[in-house]
């Protein structure tokens, strides 16, 4: 069990930073277009730059969380604790969206090890979530509606 938590926390502290590093380069990216359109100027999310900048984000975030992902599966398949890649693959996606998912596919001696990916890739969502929401929310203008409903 002892080598299996030492595994895991390398993989959280992996992940975290990959995570760490992508986030920042996806804000540095959108500050840029920002700074390079219009300055302080709030974009449009129906204009055709909003809707790039939304694509572009979310299309980052998918890069980033598969790179923890894949992360995990190769880890799996050179410990041997799923019988191939592809299963690797599969195990590790569903351990990092979800908790729960059947321990069947993964070896025994390895069974923490996934069960630490869910906590680790909940966190990791939750993270990606809260910054999406909060670039979404600088970019874009308040509705109109919701900011009169409160004078």
């Amino acid at each position: 069990m002892a080598l299996e938590l030492l595994v895991a926390t390398v993989m959280v502290l992996l992940t975290v930073g990959i995570h760490g590093l992508g986030l920042l380069s996806l804000g540095r990216m959108v500050a840029a277009a920002d700074a390079r359109a219009r300055g302080a100027v709030r974009v449009n999310p129906l204009s055709r730059r909003g809707a790039w900048l939304t694509f572009g984000l979310v299309m980052g975030l998918f890069l980033i969380h598969g790179l923890e992902i894949w992360s995990y599966a190769f880890l799996f398949h050179l410990l041997g604790a799923v019988p191939d890649l592809r299963e690797a693959v599969y195990f590790s996606t569903i351990s990092y969206g979800s908790i729960g998912y059947g321990d069947s596919s993964i070896s025994a001696d390895w069974k923490l090890l996934g069960a630490i990916e869910g906590v680790n890739g909940a966190i990791l969502l939750g993270w990606s979530i809260a910054f999406f929401v909060t670039v979404m929310g600088r970019l874009f203008p308040p509705s109109r509606r919701s900011h009169d409903s409160f004078e």
